[in-house]
């Protein structure tokens, strides 16, 4: 197998009834939480698709062969146990052993992230250690290095709004340029998710 020197690695659920979007489902619903979710995939996989990367998956429980995901674009895998800091760090450690240069990481809870950032992602990564994309909650919706970095992994608090400052924080205190992307918003509630159709719609009335 030939190597990439950009290696894409996607995150994302097995989109099953009542396991997706769960604080989205707790006001609108568990079914219409997953028709939401796939929107996000959709959108997710699209951005991919447009990014110049190679293109690992990461199913949260199985591989789904015969799905949207196409085994000619995606290399499928199964994310590794432990929290998501573990399951990234361990995503970003198979890639730089298989010969990445450089590696970023996206979930499916961004449907505003495009190709053109995907790409900005690892044109920064030239010039900079690190990568992040930061979120209006307080996280991040992309993240990338230029060499296997497994301390911005260790004491972060997950799915809180202290998630991208600490990285922030780790990163200065071991000496990492840091590349930052423009601010996008994470859909985790229904208000997340009432902001990104308006939005949405106004930009196509303008």
């Amino acid at each position: 197998m030939k190597k990439q020197k950009n290696i894409l690695l996607l995150f994302i659920k097995n989109a099953r009834l009542g396991t997706v979007k769960t604080r989205l489902a707790a006001t609108i619903g568990p079914q219409a939480a997953l028709q939401i979710y796939q929107i996000l995939l959709t959108k997710s996989r699209e951005s991919a698709l447009l990014s110049n990367s190679d293109r690992w998956l990461w199913y949260s429980d199985e591989i789904t062969e015969k799905d949207e995901w196409s085994s000619d674009f995606f290399t499928k895998k199964v994310q590794s146990s432990g929290n998501l800091g573990d399951r990234m760090s361990d995503a970003f450690r198979q890639a730089f052993e298989a010969g990445a240069e450089k590696v970023v990481i996206m979930g499916s809870d961004c449907p505003e992230i495009t190709g053109e950032i995907i790409d900005a992602a690892f044109n920064l990564l030239i010039t900079n250690d690190v990568v992040i994309g930061p979120t209006f909650d307080g996280g991040y919706y992309l993240l990338g290095m230029n060499q296997y970095y497994p301390g911005l992994f260790h004491q972060v608090e997950w799915s809180t709004e202290s998630v991208f400052p600490t990285t922030v924080e780790i990163c200065t205190q071991k000496g990492l340029s840091v590349g930052l992307l423009p601010q996008l918003s994470d859909i985790d509630h229904e208000e997340d998710w009432l902001g990104y159709q308006q939005r949405t719609s106004a930009a196509s009335t303008e």
